[in-house]
């Protein structure tokens, strides 16, 4: 009896996760993200330019704290923000650029929010699924009139936690792919300190 009784549970479970819909399945990645958002997140965005090739770009953001990190033909370019100040290094120049924040350092921090609400503006369908994941397709809907929404999005969640995999769309012919993402990020790995750069020229152009 227990061995039949293991059994019919396996069944109800398997029956239970092959049952949820794209939409169930998006509001349990959206708690898990506004969850994630107050250990703050970490993730890579991978780009690919037609002729110019691929780029990653790492992006951290704690609260309003962010900081961002790519590699461009060699050259590390690294910017902090906290809302109100702006860092920059370049590797190549040894400096750090001071600036006042601007609206687009904070909007650049919000990739992580694509992952968010999908549902809002989009029709969402499983385009497939493996043991270990469900590929979401989320086309834009007709009535979302957002000429900066993309037009389709794939997003790939993990089995069992839910957890973001992957989002990938398009803009402007630009493959964009969101990935490697993390939860739990520190104070020390999205504040700017100039210790870590010794010898590195300041340029302060706040007024």
């Amino acid at each position: 009896m227990r061995k039949i009784a293991c059994i019919l549970s396996f069944l109800i479970l398997s029956l239970a996760v092959r049952a949820q819909t794209a939409e169930e399945i998006l509001q349990r990645v959206d708690q898990i993200m506004t969850e994630g958002e107050k250990q703050g997140i970490s993730m890579t965005v991978e780009t690919k330019v037609p002729v110019l090739g691929k780029m990653n770009m790492k992006t951290l953001t704690l609260g309003d704290k962010m900081r961002m990190e790519t590699r461009i033909m060699g050259v590390d370019f690294i910017t902090w923000s906290d809302g109100d100040t702006d860092w920059s290094y370049d590797s190549k120049s040894k400096e750090v650029t001071i600036e006042a924040g601007s609206p687009s350092s904070a909007e650049e921090s919000g990739d992580a929010e694509m992952f968010e609400n999908i549902t809002d503006g989009y029709d969402v369908s499983i385009k497939k699924e493996t043991a270990d994941a469900w590929y979401i397709n989320c086309r834009k809907s007709k009535s979302n009139t957002n000429k900066d929404d993309p037009q389709k999005m794939e997003l790939v969640v993990r089995k069992g936690t839910f957890h973001p995999v992957s989002l990938s769309t398009k803009l402007s012919g630009v493959t964009l792919t969101m990935k490697d993402l993390r939860f739990g990020v520190s104070e020390t790995e999205v504040t700017f300190d100039i210790k870590q750069y010794p010898g590195a020229k300041i340029v302060d152009k706040r007024k």
